[in-house]
């Protein structure tokens, strides 16, 4: 599966889950984003101007710390989360 379509289905499963996802211009930033709390609900802010990859990644890390489990993924896409999972654990 291509990655902008699974960066589509992740947006998806975020909103599922109650969770804001946003593209900004990140001034000066390392990572290109992530997860956030504001006002007792979860939000992700993203660098607009990075890859599909690295918007890809940092919506994936941020799902992996909330957790998708309640939420259906296409097996490719909870790779990616699954991926990202373990890559922070380790």
């Amino acid at each position: 599966m291509k990655p902008d379509v699974i960066l589509e289905e992740l947006e998806a499963a975020a909103a599922k889950l109650g969770v804001k996802v946003s593209y900004d211009s990140l001034a000066e930033t390392d990572g290109g984003g992530g997860l956030c709390k504001v006002k007792g609900a979860y939000r992700v802010i993203i660098e607009k101007r990075g890859t599909v990859g690295e918007k890809l990644a940092t919506l994936a890390k941020a799902l992996a710390e909330i957790g998708v489990e309640g939420v259906f993924l296409s097996p490719d896409a909870r790779r990616v989360v699954e991926q990202v999972r373990r890559v922070s654990a380790a």
